[in-house]
């Protein structure tokens, strides 16, 4: 049989070939999830040998990698500030970039118990609004999604958290959301051009979910349409955080300015693209 390192030089070899970045970190992570071998074993126990089982299993694994299956998708899960979420086929891998909506949450509201609504349109695997709601301990929230494997996610996650009792959730479009008010509302929508859909990694255009990630010939249709929705439930002096792609803060902040909400300063993420805008309502 195999031996860990024999393995590593072997897997990283086929995921390299494959187009795939930082290919033996990846190759360490299929292995840890073929044999429970953490890192430090593996490095510890090179020359120990794979056993059968361990072997079939991760060579299932190296081919759904190949095939360019998001990491996040094999091991079924994905971290997202200081949680580690449940996600799966059908359902938007959470993202660092959209981590700056929860910065921005926070810089805008000083008093963490000032918060008592919070409504995240596309929740998809709950990762806004299960870490809001965590942020804001007095906070109880909705989430809505078109996708029935989204909310089933969503809600996996907020039962293994202790926060079902907090959050309610609406299957259907941004219409579907309660009348509120809501103090916060957030979502990280579709903003990607469809003629940009050949452009993504494989992960993204051939694995993810095409209806949380492509939003018309420009990327702007789901602005057009949750920004009225959102301006109709949003409280007096309430807090709208969108999550945006790379040069699309000016239209979407003119958006913003027609259905009467007050663009608030940029949030930029760690990349430097302005990433998040805020409005309040007046």
């Amino acid at each position: 049989m195999p031996t860990v390192e024999a393995s590593l030089r072997s897997v990283a070899g086929r995921l390299q070939a494959a187009g795939i970045p930082e290919p033996r970190a990846e190759a360490r992570r299929l292995i840890e999830l073929a044999t429970g071998w953490s890192r430090e074993h593996q490095l510890l126990a090179s020359g120990a040998e794979i056993g059968p089982a361990e072997a079939v299993a991760l060579e299932r694994l190296v081919r759904r990698r190949q095939a360019r299956e998001p990491m996040a998708y094999i091991r079924g899960r994905a971290p997202f500030w200081d949680l580690e979420l449940t996600v799966g086929p059908g359902v938007l891998v959470p993202r660092p970039e959209t981590e700056t909506l929860v910065e921005a949450a926070l810089a805008h509201v000083a008093d963490s118990c000032a918060v008592d609504s919070l409504l995240d349109l596309g929740v998809g695997s709950g990762c806004l609004a299960l870490t809001l709601l965590r942020v804001f301990p007095m906070a109880r929230g909705v989430g809505v999604d078109v996708s029935e494997a989204a909310l089933g996610c969503t809600g996996a996650n907020a039962q293994r958290l202790g926060l079902t009792e907090r959050l309610t959730l609406v299957h259907g479009g941004w219409a579907a959301a309660p009348a509120g008010p809501f103090r916060l509302i957030v979502s990280n929508p579709p903003y990607i051009a469809a003629g940009e859909l050949t452009a993504l990694e494989p992960e993204v255009r051939n694995h993810e979910p095409h209806v949380a990630l492509l939003a018309g010939g420009d990327g702007l249709d789901a602005y057009r349409a949750l920004i009225p929705e959102a301006a109709r439930r949003l409280a007096r002096g309430g807090l709208l955080l969108l999550e945006i792609g790379l040069g699309q803060a000016d239209p979407v902040e003119r958006l913003l300015r027609r259905w009467g909400l007050s663009p608030l300063p940029r949030h930029r993420d760690l990349a430097g693209i302005e990433r998040c805008l805020a409005a309040s309502a007046p």
